[in-house]
């Protein structure tokens, strides 16, 4: 070390980051790992960069002007970033500062030819990368040149660029501070950067190296195309050899150039098969190092790879823990459940203690492992079918992984007389739902009434018998027996009235305002809360600004204010339970944050008249009794069509009876939830009154488990809770495959068909009709803003989103099966529907007008 300005590379370690900031510990890393060989050098500190941001106070208003402007807003982050980077450029290094680096010079020769390079605080994290985000100058020559490039990497904290991905990854410009790394340059014959896990499908197990001719620069900067070498397990097993027709290369002078390479010399490959093969050894000692997968730099001079950097890769899901190295194939619960979002460990614990069947957590998302039913061929056959009914996508990803030699052992099938037959059908009975949901609803109500006296680690010893009791009432078989009847009757009548009549999607229409959907309900009566609030001009003013902190009883005094209040509180004693992402019970609910529910009540206020609640369920009947007639009169006109009458009619009754049941356990779920979370809020406010926690809501980023002994032990971890709040904003980022292998790979699946328009988006049909309309892109319910007619577009819709629904014409999602809650509330409403669409709020633009065509399943793009 060479005072507090510089460090050697060699010393620095993880421990100094905040000194030497992120690609300096890493490169210190590297140099400490027994094989790998990193160009010597030095790194001017953070302590340096500091004494220059002294040097010029004005840049403390430039960043207080950066921190205030919108993110969109390109051009005054252009004008703003700019500024600070010519002051900083401007101010003279300090000759303290100066020497130092001078000295640390000394060995490497002080007109040696150096690399210097950026090195953040914020940069090559676990979390975010920032690739290419600040400035890396090459074979840079004498003491002036390379004081001058140290200048311009400090200043290249604040490039456009910088600045953006800082804001959008919520990273604060203050607490970023620039080092910077001085290296020896190596002249490499060739270079290039290595991913030690596919890139593309996430497979751990599969490594990939680019290479060209000369510095990595032509690589990096897209120059030319690559030589592309895939290694798996000390063989490659792909390449593909590009036509390299300029490399960039190091001037004798300083700094760089393009240059032709020779004809006879640009299809040669850069590695030959055993060098790739020798570098991805290298990586896996690197990967091993930093306990993930890394995304590494490296030149070959003569015949010895160096390594020039190493960072995590950012974009890849994560892959669920498993206790034994065997091969694991897990599905996403989060698109069975319309929730795709990370949720917070404490969310996540407790779905998984109340579910049915184990779950596995990476990315702040649940999984399902169904490797052992995937080996079995008798109940591979009857996953696919289910998870195809449900999820198109989901079965062709798990067909796809079926694909793979010898990934999925085939076991045995079962002894014969297979498994023991399942009950017999339930009669076709209202009274068996009433009696379903009156059980539910006593043992909600034991529940909030046990609860109210425990407090403290008998709270938790309550719970987890609360939760037994909790999937006591899911698994009753009665139950289950009631949501496979609806289930089951609208397949029938779909495949069964496709085959007789030609019919597509007949349920759709046949189901429409069945008795008994408390969540179609939900959406109803906010129109009627909406007829309440209609008559007073007031009460609809004071909505369009009021905040939750002061929305109800900013009511009072109002004209209406005290009609429009028990509206709203007489719904909120019903629904209030509900909210977007529901399933993760950290998740603010609608009673917690009423002003969720506003812009929907504005939206039934301004589009609807009196009475459309009572209206629309009229509507919706009296069309499910006209389809239910005509299909039976078109079936009676058939050869044998009185028995096809006959049987349909049953369908029909059978369908209407229990269709409605399938949103109730799910009602029911989250009922307790609310009870849950309020007891536990209360435990959280408790020690947050005792000093043990800084804030009630850190015991979201805690398991149930571990909120249990911070409970008990009254000791919480700091450092983990605020570990974990950075996991999850990393979390945030990544999206959830359908289907995940333990070997990392992120399955999606595909539609393979070729029966759409040219250009239309493809998804899965689950509502009949079609229907033209202006597309708004919504990824926040309280952001929405609808008129009639439009067409809602978003990632997913649990049952939350159903208030949206009787105000829409349409509705296309990201995320969705035939019988997810979107798709069963759609229906209801009689909305044509497409779900499954890859990347749709992405592809549709706000405001664009589309043609949803939710009996073939796909989506048009007019204007």
């Amino acid at each position: 070390m060479t005072g507090q300005y510089v460090v050697d590379l060699r010393e620095a370690d993880a421990t100094q980051l905040a000194e030497v900031g992120g690609k300096g510990a890493r490169l210190g890393e590297l140099s400490s790992i027994e094989g790998i060989r990193v160009p010597p050098g030095f790194c001017v500190t953070t302590s340096a960069f500091r004494r220059i941001m002294a040097e010029a106070p004005s840049i403390d208003d430039r960043l207080d002007e950066l921190s205030r402007v919108d993110p969109e807003d390109g051009e005054a982050i252009r004008v703003l970033s700019a500024e600070i980077r010519r002051t900083i450029e401007g101010i003279a290094v300090p000759g303290g500062i100066a020497a130092a680096i001078t000295a640390a010079l000394a060995p490497l020769g002080e007109q040696a030819a150096c690399a210097v390079r950026s090195s953040a605080t914020a940069e090559d994290l676990p979390t975010a990368s920032f690739a290419g985000q600040q400035d890396t100058y090459l074979n840079v020559m004498g003491r002036s040149a390379i004081l001058q490039h140290v200048s311009r990497c400090w200043a290249s904290l604040f490039t456009e660029r910088a600045v953006i991905y800082r804001r959008r990854n919520g990273i604060d410009h203050r607490a970023v501070r620039m080092a910077v790394v001085v290296q020896r340059m190596v002249f490499p014959r060739a270079a290039g950067i290595m991913f030690t896990a596919d890139p593309v499908t996430g497979n751990r197990k599969v490594a990939t190296v680019d290479a060209g001719f000369g510095l990595g620069e032509a690589l990096v900067s897209g120059l030319v195309n690559p030589d592309v070498f895939r290694v798996r397990e000390g063989e490659v097993v792909a390449r593909a050899i590009a036509a390299k027709q300029r490399a960039v290369v190091a001037v004798p002078g300083g700094g760089t150039k393009e240059v032709p390479i020779a004809r006879e010399q640009q299809g040669q490959p850069a590695l030959t098969d055993a060098q790739a093969v020798r570098l991805v050894r290298l990586g896996r000692r690197i990967e091993q190092h930093f306990t993930g997968p890394q995304d590494i730099e490296w030149c070959l001079t003569d015949d010895d790879f160096h390594i020039v950097q190493s960072r995590p890769i950012t974009t890849l899901f994560p892959i669920p823990r498993a206790d034994d190295q065997d091969n694991h194939v897990y599905v996403s619960v989060g698109h069975q459940q319309m929730m795709t979002d990370p949720m917070k460990p404490l969310g996540s614990s407790m779905w998984a203690l109340t579910a049915m069947v184990p779950m596995h957590e990476a990315g702040g998302r649940l999984f399902v492992d169904v490797t052992r039913r995937l080996s079995s061929p008798a109940s591979r056959a009857g996953l696919l079918e289910v998870m195809g009914k449900g999820d198109p996508l989901i079965r062709d990803a798990l067909e796809t992984v079926l694909e793979h030699d010898a990934f999925i052992p085939s076991l045995p099938d079962a002894a014969p007389g297979g498994a023991p037959a399942g009950p017999p059908p339930v009669k076709t009975d209202p009274d068996i739902v009433s009696g379903l949901i009156e059980r539910s609803r006593a043992s909600t109500a034991a529940l909030r009434h046990d609860i109210r006296t425990k407090k403290g680690p008998a709270l938790f010893d309550f719970l987890l018998k609360a939760f037994e009791e909790h999937k006591r009432v899911l698994s009753d078989p009665l139950n289950l027996q009631v949501i496979m009847a609806g289930m089951e009757a609208t397949w029938w009548l779909n495949d069964t009235l496709r085959e007789w009549l030609g019919e597509k999607n007949a349920a759709d229409t046949l189901t429409l305002s069945a008795p008994g959907n408390v969540t179609s309900e939900m959406g109803l009566a906010l129109l009627d809360v909406a007829d309440v609030i209609r008559p007073h001009p007031e009460v609809v003013a004071f909505l369009r600004g009021a905040d939750d902190a002061d929305l109800l009883d900013g009511l009072d005094g109002l004209a209406g204010g005290r009609e429009a209040r028990e509206a709203i509180e007489g719904y909120l004693d019903r629904y209030g339970m509900r909210c977007v992402g529901e399933i993760d019970i950290t998740r603010p609910r609608w009673g917690e944050r009423p002003g969720t529910l506003v812009p929907a009540i504005l939206d039934n206020v301004r589009n609807f008249g009196p009475g459309a609640a009572k209206r629309r369920f009229e509507q919706g009947r009296e069309a499910a009794l006209k389809k239910e007639h005509d299909v039976l009169s078109r079936l009676r006109d058939l050869p044998d069509g009185a028995r096809m009458a006959d049987e349909t009619k049953r369908m029909i009754d059978r369908v209407r009876t229990f269709i409605g049941y399938r949103e109730y356990p799910k009602y029911n779920i989250i009922n307790r939830y609310s009870v849950y979370k309020q007891a536990l809020l209360a435990e959280a406010g408790r020690l947050e009154q005792a000093g043990v926690l800084r804030e009630r809501e850190d015991v979201f980023y805690l398991s149930f488990q571990e909120f249990h002994e911070v409970a008990r032990s009254k000791q919480a971890d700091e450092q983990l809770i605020q570990q974990r709040k950075d996991a999850f904003r990393s979390f945030r980022a990544l999206t959830p495959p359908r289907v995940l292998t333990s070997d990392g790979e992120a399955v999606d699946g595909a539609y393979r068909r070729d029966d759409v328009p040219a250009g239309a988006l493809i998804g899965l049909p689950v509502s009949t009709g079609i229907v033209e309309g202006r597309a708004r892109v919504v990824l926040d319910l309280a952001d929405a803003d609808l008129e009639a007619g439009d067409i809602l577009v978003t990632t997913f819709t649990d049952p939350s989103w159903s208030p949206l629904f009787v105000g829409i014409a349409g509705l296309v999602t990201e995320v969705g099966g035939l019988m997810t809650h979107g798709a069963v509330i759609a229906r209801e409403y009689g909305l044509p529907a497409v779900v499954g669409v890859d990347r749709a709020t992405r592809l549709i633009r706000d405001g664009q007008r589309i043609r949803v065509d939710g009996t073939d399943g796909h989506i048009e793009i007019l204007r």
